[in-house]
C-alpha cells in the first residue's frame, strides 16, 4: 500500500475570471512542486467524475440540477453570489472535484492505497445541502464521508477541516447523520461566520468539535487546540477512516485571512491525524484540498503534507 495522488486535467479549466484567488494557478503551483524527486514514488491517477447517486447523499436533486444546469455556454460566466463563478468547462471540474474523494475511500476501503490525496478544485466545504457558495459548489468532504458509511458501511466516519475558514457546509450536511464527526479551527469572526463553540450536534446525529481561534493565531496556540480539544476528542470517537478537508490559508502568507501558521504546523498536524489513524483506522485517510491563495505557500504546505502522508 501507497499515498494516492488523485486529480484531473478538468480541474484547471474551472474558470472563475480574472482576479479572483480561487483559480487554476493554485493547481499549477501544487502540480509544479510535485515534479520534483521526493515525489518520483508517489502514485498518481485520475479522478472520476462522482455520480448522481453519490451526490444526492449530500445534495437536493433541487440543488444538484441548479448548479449543473447553471453552467453557461461559451463565452460566459455566471455568478452563483459574489464569490461563486461557473464558466463554460466548470461541469466537469465540478463533477471530478466531488468524485475525487470518493475514489479515494474507495482506495484506502479496499486497501489499494493507504492514504489519499485529492488535488482538486473548486473546493467543497462551503456548499451546503441545497446552497453553493464561497467557492463552492459541492461539499466534496461531506460527499466522500457519507460514501464511506452508505457504500463501505463504515459506522464511524471523521472529517477534520483545518482550512482558515469553517466549513459550514460540511457540518451542515453532516448535522443529523448518525456515526459521523466534524471537528474545525478556524479564524473567529471570519466568512461564513458560522462554527461557534456551542455548535456540538445533535443527539443521534454527527459528532461537531469548533475551535475558533483569534485573528493573528500562530502555531502554539493551532497545536494547543488540536492537542488539548480536537484530538482527545477523536480519539474517543475512534474513527475508522479520517476525511482531511484540508485548506491552507491559515499559513502566515495567505492573502485571504489572518492566521499566522508555518508549513511545520500542517506538517505536525498530518502526522498527529496519521497517529490516531494508525490506531484506529487502520491507516485510512483521505485528504481533499479546500483553500489556500498564496500559490507559492500553498504548494509548500501541500508538499509537507504529501511527504507526511507518504511517510504515513
Amino acid at each position: 500500500m501507497t499515498t494516492l495522488l488523485l486529480s484531473h486535467p478538468a480541474c484547471y479549466k474551472h474558470d472563475t475570471g480574472e482576479f479572483h484567488p480561487e483559480n487554476a494557478e493554485r493547481l499549477a503551483a501544487i502540480m509544479h512542486v510535485l515534479e520534483h524527486e521526493d515525489f518520483i514514488y508517489l502514485a498518481r491517477g485520475p479522478a472520476p467524475e462522482v455520480t448522481r447517486e453519490q451526490l444526492l447523499r449530500a445534495h437536493s436533486a433541487a440543488h444538484i440540477d441548479r448548479i449543473l444546469g447553471s453552467v453557461p455556454a461559451e463565452g460566459c460566466y455566471i455568478e452563483l453570489d459574489s464569490d461563486t463563478v461557473l464558466s463554460p468547462n466548470s461541469r466537469e471540474a465540478i463533477l471530478r472535484s466531488a468524485g475525487a474523494g470518493c475514489s479515494g475511500v474507495d482506495e484506502v476501503m479496499t486497501g489499494a492505497a493507504r492514504n489519499v490525496f485529492c488535488a482538486v478544485r473548486p473546493p467543497g466545504h462551503h456548499a451546503e445541502y441545497e446552497q453553493a457558495g464561497g467557492f463552492c459548489l459541492f461539499s466534496n468532504a461531506a460527499i466522500a464521508a457519507l460514501h464511506a458509511r452508505d457504500a463501505h458501511g463504515v459506522q464511524r466516519v471523521a472529517v477534520v477541516d483545518f482550512d482558515v475558514h469553517h466549513g459550514n457546509g460540511t457540518q451542515n450536511i453532516l448535522w443529523n447523520e448518525p456515526g459521523m464527526f466534524y471537528a474545525s479551527t478556524h479564524e473567529q469572526d471570519a466568512f461564513p461566520y458560522t462554527g461557534h463553540e456551542n455548535e456540538k450536534g445533535t443527539e443521534g446525529g454527527s459528532q461537531v468539535v469548533n475551535v475558533p481561534l483569534p485573528s493573528g493565531t500562530g502555531s502554539e496556540p493551532f497545536r494547543d487546540a488540536y492537542a488539548n480539544l480536537i484530538l482527545p476528542a477523536l480519539r474517543d470517537f475512534a474513527p475508522e477512516i479520517i476525511i482531511i478537508s484540508a485548506g491552507f490559508d491559515a499559513h502566515a502568507a495567505d492573502p485571504m485571512a489572518h492566521l499566522r501558521l508555518q508549513v511545520s504546523d500542517f506538517v505536525w498536524l498530518t502526522t498527529q491525524l496519521l497517529d490516531v489513524a494508525r490506531t484506529f483506522s487502520q491507516r485510512r485517510v483521505v485528504s481533499i484540498l479546500e483553500g489556500g491563495y498564496d500559490p507559492r505557500a500553498l504548494a509548500a504546505c501541500v508538499a509537507g503534507h504529501l511527504k507526511a502522508l507518504m511517510e504515513g
